[in-house]
């Protein structure tokens, strides 16, 4: 494993936000929703994101979640993605990376 400095790990923009709108992605390869989300100062942000296995778009509505908001927009389908959800694969599916307690939206990761 390739270790990385401090000021590396201080680029990658790790913040919290709350889903605010989450639906199906036929048009994915792979099944996928289309998740909206509140980062507060960092505004609203759309992604693709494969966490249908553990998840229905209603029970992701109002969670709040870890995103990387920094990486590059991709392209997917006819979809642009504007950040990372974090997760953890596992057999089961996507398990979402997720917070102990409320934060503010946008607050970054220390």
């Amino acid at each position: 494993m390739e270790q990385i400095s401090w000021s590396d790990f201080e680029k990658v923009m790790v913040v919290a936000g709350t889903i605010l709108r989450a639906e199906p992605f036929p048009e994915a390869r792979k099944p996928a929703y289309k998740i909206w989300v509140d980062f507060g100062p960092y505004g609203e942000r759309k992604t693709s994101a494969q966490v249908t296995r553990l998840y229905t778009p209603e029970t992701l509505i109002g969670r709040q979640i870890i995103g990387i908001i920094n990486f590059p927009e991709k392209q997917i389908g006819p979809f642009r993605s504007e950040f990372l959800l974090s997760g953890f694969e596992t057999e089961n599916g996507v398990v979402l990376a997720a917070l102990e307690r409320p934060v503010p939206n946008g607050t970054r990761l220390s």
